[in-house]
């Protein structure tokens, strides 16, 4: 890593996350904006114009034709009369197949006479009502596929057959070849050959030949059981891809590029693919969209032909952006605020982001969804938008727990923190257990791509060792009293601290022994100017994941600095409301840890009164409750509440009482505090109190409307 300049550096994934779109084939190659769609080999790229006009076979030999590529000569009948008519214009042998059609079906192979078209009409007719007619051509079978104008594949197709050994029916035969593992799904999952067809067609071809399944062939003897040569139908494939002339592949290529596909597989009819198609007669039966390429890929004979990686070096040519970056944030508190302010640092580079906190899924500044939506449901939302050119993931342990990440990896993995929350919970009982969980997104960020840890937190820093990333380290407490920041930087190693430098207290991005002064404390409106020094945590993981995607020094600061803690930009989230009476700070703190923070900040407010409206959800442990109320009571007054969904179980009243009863542990005199368990009464018995110059901190359960409450109630009336 270098420190970070002007200009951004955009992270280059090492992994493609391929994810299904249907129950069927289609599924979409990595995320955002980079992001391609595939379904067998059609491409998002495969033009809905060009595979109209190669699905009508006459069009496309008329397309082929004025090219001056040889096809058969024929034309298109609506009736059975007419088809006799076509093939009597013709001469026979003669060949019927469905203007539109794939997989060989409804194909008649070589029809000698009237009786045959009309045997053959029902079959071709059933697939679309315009048959071809067209003149029989001899030679040997041949699939070219033509990937992004060049040809990558040659296969000679051999239709589904059996050799004769002078013993045994085509039955008998046909049945030992269907014993081959490779041609049995049921023994072999894997199985890449199709059974030979012993079906009503197959009776109906051989007939035509004066044969049936009972008929024993000469020893030696070649008997084909359908007229085409498709795999689908039984049939098996030689590798020609070095054997193709050079003339030929050019004439292959040009018939691709004037079709309009991306991906195209051309049906040549030659005695010999290696002689120039001009002279022996060669000709260009079909052009289709979303060829087969498993005869490619696993031919019978010849050299396996690696067509997927032409498609996907077609879809992403080098140097191109295989993937967007994303960033993934965990930790017990703050990690809203940080996701918040890492998305608005990016988008000081002119990126569009996409994002995923605990209020919902944004695009931009737009909120997409509201609610919740931290697990994989959220981040499948933003990876999956085609608009979205960096992903930052607000990743909860409910969602890690419930279903996992919704991503194979990121680019940035950021761990804020680890302190007893929800225990006993999802059979976590232990804040070392919670930190197993937390590691994930650490041990998830890809080689080359960056872990951002706090320093300061011991379980956090030891996920250094967890990570295949390169770890960039974050501290509040500086390098002189962070002997492990100081090691890391002494080897190299990058990090983000608070330092006071010229007596002036700032965020410095400091890699081995060179250091970059990003933004004053002060300067920073997050910090509050900095009374909120657990604010101070965020800003410097958010700086550290921005410094990670290559975000520029100068960027950062901008970002730093037009990043205000409001309703609008942090809804709940240490919201700090001036009033004509005083202050009122609206947060979403939920355990001890956070509430620790949030008081620290309120008692280095000025004001005349502290009043706090407190809680906690019931299924927090009683230790939990009563440490809430220990640390709330520094305060100088407490209206404690419960919000009735978030008694999770408990008796009504009995949080407030076990809060209570860690505030009077705490110091707090029984008079100084009482329960009011609806919040919007609690909000309002606590504004009722409030005296000009007192501050009000509100734990809020709906910090909507909350918020909203403590508006209308300093509204003039």
């Amino acid at each position: 890593a270098t420190l970070p300049s002007g200009t951004p550096i955009p992270i280059r994934s090492r992994s493609r996350l391929v994810r299904a779109l249907s129950e069927v084939r289609s599924v979409a190659t990595t995320l955002g904006r980079s992001q391609r769609r595939i379904e067998a080999t059609l491409t998002d790229r495969t033009s809905v114009v060009a595979t109209d006009l190669t699905s009508d076979k006459a069009r496309t030999k008329r397309l082929l034709e004025r090219i001056g590529i040889g096809v058969p000569e024929g034309s298109v009948a609506e009736t059975l009369d007419g088809a006799l008519e076509a093939a009597a214009g013709l001469g026979f042998p003669v060949l019927l197949k469905p203007l539109d059609g794939n997989e060989g079906r409804g194909i008649s192979g070589a029809l000698a006479d009237a009786e045959a078209v009309r045997d053959a009409w029902p079959a071709a007719a059933a697939v679309h009502p315009r048959v071809v007619v067209e003149r029989f051509a001899a030679g040997r079978d041949h699939r070219v596929v033509v990937v992004d104008g060049r040809v990558v594949a040659v296969a000679e197709r051999v239709a589904a057959h059996v050799v004769g050994d002078g013993v045994r029916t085509i039955r008998a035969l046909a049945e030992e070849t269907n014993r081959d593992p490779r041609r049995d799904p049921e023994r072999d999952p894997a199985a890449v050959r199709v059974p030979l067809p012993l079906d009503a067609a197959t009776e109906a071809y051989l007939e035509r030949q004066g044969r049936s399944l009972d008929s024993v062939p000469a020893p030696g003897e070649r008997v084909a059981l359908r007229g085409t040569a498709n795999l689908s139908t039984g049939g098996t494939s030689i590798d020609r891809t070095d054997e193709i002339h050079p003339r030929n592949a050019a004439l292959c290529e040009l018939a691709a590029s004037v079709s309009g596909l991306d991906i195209a597989g051309l049906d040549v009819l030659t005695p010999d693919i290696s002689v120039p198609f001009g002279e022996n007669g060669a000709v260009v039966v079909e052009v289709n969209a979303a060829p087969g390429i498993r005869m490619h890929t696993d031919p019978d004979v010849g050299t396996p032909r690696d067509v997927p990686a032409a498609v996907l070096d077609m879809l992403f040519p080098p140097g191109s952006e295989a993937t967007v970056p994303v960033v993934a944030v965990t930790g017990t508190n703050g990690k809203t605020t940080t996701t918040r302010l890492v998305a608005h640092l990016v988008r000081q580079t002119g990126k569009t982001v996409g994002f995923t906190t605990t209020d919902g899924v944004y695009f931009g500044e737009t909120l997409l969804m509201e609610g919740d939506l931290t697990g994989p449901f959220a981040a499948d939302v933003v990876l999956s938008d085609p608009r979205v050119e960096v992903a930052v993931l607000e990743t909860a342990r409910g969602g890690i727990l419930r279903a996992g990440l919704g991503f194979d990896a990121c680019d940035v993995g950021v761990v804020l923190n680890v302190t007893a929350d929800h225990l006993g919970l999802q059979g976590i009982d232990t804040v070392e257990q919670l930190a197993e969980v937390k590691a994930l997104v650490a041990a998830t960020v890809k080689p080359g791509g960056h872990a951002v840890l706090n320093a300061d937190d011991p379980l956090v820093l030891g996920m250094r060792g967890r990570t295949p990333g390169t770890v960039v380290l974050t501290s509040v407490r500086g390098v002189r009293e962070n002997a492990a920041v100081a090691g890391h930087l002494a080897a190299g190693g990058a990090a983000v601290v608070v330092e006071v430098v010229d007596g002036r207290e700032g965020f410095h991005i400091r890699e081995g022994a060179r250091e970059v002064a990003v933004a004053a404390v002060e300067e920073v409106p997050l910090t509050v100017g900095g009374a909120a020094r657990v604010q101070m945590e965020n800003v410097c993981a958010a700086v550290g994941a921005a410094y990670a995607l290559g975000v520029g020094a100068e960027q950062i600061r901008a970002g730093l600095r037009s990043f205000h803690p409001s309703p609008e930009t942090t809804p709940g989230r240490m919201n700090v409301l001036r009033t004509a009476r005083g202050t009122v700070v609206v947060d979403y703190a939920h355990n001890p840890a956070a509430v620790a923070g949030l008081m620290e900040f309120v008692l280095r407010l000025e004001a005349r009164r502290r009043i706090g409206v407190v809680t906690m959800p019931g299924d927090r442990r009683d230790e939990d409750l009563h440490e809430l109320g220990r640390l709330a009571g520094r305060l100088d007054y407490l209206v404690v509440k419960e919000h009735e969904r978030y008694r999770r179980g408990r008796d009504p009243g009995d949080v407030a009482r076990k809060i209570g009863a860690g505030a009077e542990a705490g110091g707090l005199a029984p008079d100084r505090w009482e329960a009011v368990l609806a919040e919007p009464a609690a909000v309002e018995r606590a504004l009722e109190l409030m005296e000009e110059g007192d501050a009000v901190v509100i734990l809020a359960d709906e910090t909507a409307a909350v918020l909203a409450q403590v508006e209308r109630y300093f509204e003039p009336r």
